[in-house]
């Protein structure tokens, strides 16, 4: 990676919707059902921050929660997590490794390979067809 994406929190505000400023730079969740109308074809799902390649619509499945849910990230390096004990829970949260923008968290009930869900604000992605 080529460095940290740093921006002023006015130039998030202003480059973000209010909704996408709120969950990924303020750590908010969205309503379920709310943002997982992304077309099913090949593609990848990029940071609506910085544009960084998080998920692949390869590994995407269909978890019942709501929310976009993948089995990994496309690449390791493309997320990173961190301890997060909010609202009396102990979980682990999911950000974009290049700008920190927070994504949603991921449970160790997922499908195989991996048993990982990556549940994923929709706010927090963009989708780009190969």
């Amino acid at each position: 990676m080529a460095g940290k994406v740093l921006k002023h929190d006015d130039e998030w505000r202003a480059q973000l919707s209010p909704e996408a400023y709120r969950v990924t730079r303020r750590k908010g969740t969205e309503r379920p059902f709310t943002n997982d109308n992304f077309p099913k074809q090949p593609g990848k799902f990029h940071c609506v921050c910085c544009g960084t390649a998080l998920f692949d619509m390869a590994h995407k499945f269909d978890s019942g929660t709501g929310w976009p849910s993948f089995w990994q990230p496309a690449a390791d390096s493309a997320v990173a997590e961190n301890e997060d004990r909010s609202w009396f829970m102990r979980r682990t949260e999911v950000v974009c490794a290049a700008c920190d923008a927070h994504l949603g968290h991921v449970f160790p009930d997922g499908p195989r390979p991996t048993g990982l869900r990556y549940c994923i604000n929709g706010v927090a992605l963009s989708f780009e067809p190969e």
